[in-house]
């Protein structure tokens, strides 16, 4: 098995600005295009998450930009190193709400990583952003699978 090579903490903290990113566009299309029983309830849900994303990514690429390093900033580099995938067109309410699920996990899973590395340097200011970040991902991930019916793991 081949190594992988360690990423920077601006790295990682690209990787996220990345994944909110496409992750915000995706929520935006599930705004849009949801429908069924559940069209009221999760159109408005979808709006208060991406909205809650655009903060993410902003606070995300300041921080990026106050240690002295650029965010990625194009929708090419976005999509090439989001942990996310845009979404496909197809998903009915239920697939999205898990579909946002498992890349609420995915970015929390990157979010704690990036936090320990912020540890290790001694970087408590990315370290609180992250944190907080990470708290309100874990409340949306038991609140949507609660939603799909799912128990907490």
């Amino acid at each position: 098995m081949a190594k992988t090579k360690q990423l920077t903490i601006e790295q990682q903290l690209n990787e996220l600005v990345a994944s909110w990113s496409v992750l915000y566009t995706k929520l935006h299309n599930y705004h849009w295009y949801v429908s069924g029983p559940s069209f009221f309830t999760l159109h408005t849900k979808f709006e208060e998450l991406y909205n809650e994303a655009a903060l993410h990514l902003d606070d995300l690429a300041e921080r990026i930009l106050s240690r002295g390093e650029k965010p990625v900033a194009t929708l090419k580099e976005q999509l090439a190193i989001s942990l996310v995938k845009e979404a496909t067109g197809k998903e009915d309410a239920s697939k999205m709400v898990a579909t946002i699920v498992k890349d609420f996990t995915k970015i929390q899973t990157a979010a704690k990583s990036t936090m320990d590395a912020a540890s290790e340097a001694g970087d408590d200011r990315t370290e609180d952003l992250l944190n907080g970040m990470i708290q309100s991902l874990e409340k949306h991930v038991w609140m949507l699978n609660a939603f799909l019916g799912e128990r907490a793991k």
